[in-house]
């Protein structure tokens, strides 16, 4: 039996995208925001583009934020892009300090920016390994995923840490903890570098 994957629909993020990278490399998911179903998953996605404050007030207003805690707390996969890496963080810096979830302890903080480096960071860039994760199996230092944000998150401890990413400063691309994995870049958007990650995580579960 094929795992049931739910892409968390909040109103933010090219959900399509994921939806269809999944589907590309032979898996199902379907693009939701029914708790009932988010609860009867196998595995969760929580992507997103836009503000912290956004993402974090509208999984609030859709009833979002239990089920999706309740998933991790059970140990199921959960897998976070952009926005759903940083909504994992302590909190953000963006409009004021903002709350997330409180599941990793830190930080979401702006690029400060010079003549080289402009904000948002936007465009390929690559990776390099702090540690292996199955998440990351196929995957080489070096590899081109592509990113587009402002912020980036500052864990308080690095165990977490599974690769960083050189703009200006060396900043944490993703991270592995537990049941949780999740990314600053965009593997829907990543070709076939991208899609190995959306197999991987669909082919862990």
């Amino acid at each position: 039996m094929k795992p049931k994957i739910v892409i968390i629909d909040y109103g933010m993020g090219n959900l399509r995208s994921v939806q269809k990278g999944f589907e590309q490399v032979g898996f199902e998911a379907k693009v939701t925001r029914n708790r009932k179903a988010i609860s009867g998953a196998s595995a969760i996605v929580l992507p997103g583009v836009g503000a912290f404050k956004d993402c974090m007030g509208n999984l609030e207003r859709h009833g979002l934020v239990g089920p999706i805690l309740q998933s991790i707390e059970k140990g199921k996969p959960y897998l976070g892009i952009c926005l759903g890496l940083q909504i994992l963080f302590t909190e953000s810096e963006e409009f004021g300090n903002q709350k997330g979830l409180d599941l990793i302890k830190g930080r979401v903080v702006r690029f400060r920016g010079d003549p080289e480096h402009k904000v948002p960071h936007m465009g390929w860039n690559t990776i390099e390994k702090k540690r292996e994760v199955s998440l990351l199996q196929g995957l080489t230092d070096g590899d081109f995923f592509y990113f587009v944000h402002s912020y980036y998150v500052v864990p308080d401890e690095g165990q977490w840490n599974s690769t960083f990413t050189q703009y200006g400063i060396p900043f944490v691309s993703s991270i592995r903890k537990e049941n949780l994995f999740a990314t600053q870049f965009h593997p829907e958007k990543s070709q076939q570098k991208g899609l190995r990650i959306l197999e991987n995580f669909a082919r862990s579960i």
